[in-house]
């Protein structure tokens, strides 16, 4: 009988399932205590198919602990939203996802856990992101948002169509007993309960204010030193990107902003990502990668337009964007980077010879999908690594961006731009680029957008782009 989760708390799981965890903590402190380390004990279950994953993080989660989810409501339901943690991976430097893979491999290999099966991200799962650049996120705004860090959930839910699991774990250590391992998480599990996700308040008291964290003419001057470098031979892309601040009456409510993300924006990627004070969530169209067994798939997405309420308007923007030289040349170089990249790795690279244009809420873009089947399996954190940054948020070459984008933009880009996903036990996982954001700390949100410059790039148009891509998130953080 499928667990169901109400408003209320006090929910229990059945007696056989209670016994099978009591069984896997006792095996779990067993391993601990040959090895002298930690060990995992989880199960998995299924949920009353109405079950709104997201909603019941939103209304469960503990003051100051770790949460995350993970949407893309068009693709049947696809969520992934987890409470707490048993464990935080993170890694620094050069090698920081090689660090978080290898890491996370050595405590899947260790668990006593049921296998991923049912939606994509059910079972024991590393959820959690990467900041754009290796030292990212070391700025006081990005407290609590190191460089590489995924946490291991102690309850999460996976929902896919009508078919919702919940996988609670818990962490053992030689000197842990099966009856503490057991009574933490029946308390966790008592407190699970759901909720509408609530709505903005229409009318605070008091008045939003938006401030750009650097003037506009900084960014104009910034494209246009690009653009110099880039005639000049040193570099075909280097995107540059935009810090914009809300400052609110009251402290931004991330369950409503994400609420309203979910309702305009069905089709990106949602992902929310709590640590401690703070929310980092978005809206991205843009998937990174997403591997399943020896299958990986991306999408190139480079070039934007605006959206027309009028569809003849519309589709006319579209086929400018189609005929763009601007912009077929800045997702040509994002193509080929990624195929590059995956080449060596694979028996085959395949992607349309043209890519088509993807229409959200209030932009539209340039888009190629790549698939490839790896010669041998790859582990998903390790492909982020490989892929990231893509041209689509860093530079063409590459290397560039590590000191070039920091220099000419002033800024910290934190986890904007970097990849927001989750890893399975087996490997598999999916990670989008996070774009369309904003990092919520009390009454301040700061936004981030960024666009691609290239040879033809004009900086006042430029200027332009950013305001449309700020404009998907900026109305909804503003009330």
């Amino acid at each position: 009988m499928p667990l169901t989760i109400a408003s209320e708390s006090n929910q229990q799981i059945d007696e056989s399932s209670r016994i099978l965890f009591a069984q896997r903590c006792s095996d779990a402190i067993t391993r601990a205590r040959e090895t002298g380390g930690e060990a995992i004990a989880s199960i998995t279950l299924p949920v009353a198919p109405q079950t709104d994953p997201s909603a019941v993080v939103f209304a469960s989660r503990r003051a100051g602990e770790a949460w995350f989810c993970f949407e893309q409501p068009e693709r049947d339901g696809s969520a992934l939203a987890t409470l707490g943690s048993v464990r935080t991976l993170v890694g620094e430097g050069v090698d920081r996802f090689g660090e978080v893979a290898k890491a996370w491999r050595a405590l899947a290999a260790q668990a006593f856990c049921d296998p991923p099966e049912g939606p994509a991200g059910s079972g024991l799962v590393a959820v959690g992101g990467f900041a754009f650049a290796q030292a990212g996120g070391a700025s006081p705004g990005w407290s609590g948002y190191p460089s590489a860090c995924l946490d291991v959930p102690e309850v999460a839910l996976a929902r896919s169509g009508s078919d919702v699991r919940l996988t609670l774990s818990a962490l053992a250590t030689p000197d842990d007993t099966v009856e503490e391992l057991t009574a933490r998480i029946a308390a966790r599990i008592a407190e699970l309960r759901t909720a509408t996700l609530p709505l903005i308040d229409p009318a605070p008291a008091g008045a939003y204010r938006v401030i750009s964290a650097m003037p506009p003419e900084h960014y104009v001057s910034a494209v246009e030193r690009a653009v110099e470098r880039i005639r000049a031979g040193e570099l075909e892309k280097v995107v540059l990107a935009r810090e914009v601040q809300v400052h609110a009456p009251i402290d931004h409510d991330p369950a409503a902003i994400f609420g309203v993300l979910r309702e305009g924006f069905s089709g990106c990627y949602l992902y929310c990502v709590g640590r401690g004070d703070t929310t980092f969530l978005g809206a991205s169209p843009e998937l990174l990668v997403r591997r399943e067994g020896q299958r990986a798939s991306t999408v190139a997405i480079a070039g934007s337009a605006r959206r027309s309420a009028d569809p003849a308007v519309d589709d006319h923007l579209g086929e400018q964007l189609m005929r763009s030289t601007k912009d077929l040349e800045e997702q040509a170089i994002v193509v080929r980077q990624i195929v590059r990249t995956l080449r060596p790795l694979s028996l085959w690279v395949t992607s349309p010879e043209e890519p088509s244009v993807v229409k959200i809420a209030n932009i539209q873009h340039l888009a190629t999908p790549i698939r490839a089947q790896l010669t041998s399996p790859v582990a998903a954190i390790d492909l982020a690594g490989m892929l990231h940054p893509t041209p689509a948020v860093g530079a063409e070459p590459a290397q560039r961006a590590k000191d070039l984008i920091p220099a000419l933009e002033g800024l910290d880009r934190g986890w904007y731009a970097g990849p927001v996903g989750w890893s399975d036990v087996h490997q598999d996982g999916e990670f989008c680029v996070a774009l369309r954001c904003a990092l919520l700390r009390g009454k301040i949100a700061a936004c981030y957008a960024g666009v691609g410059v290239v040879r033809d790039s004009d900086p006042a148009a430029e200027l332009a782009e950013t305001e449309l891509k700020l404009a998907a998130i900026l109305p909804v953080v503003c009330g």
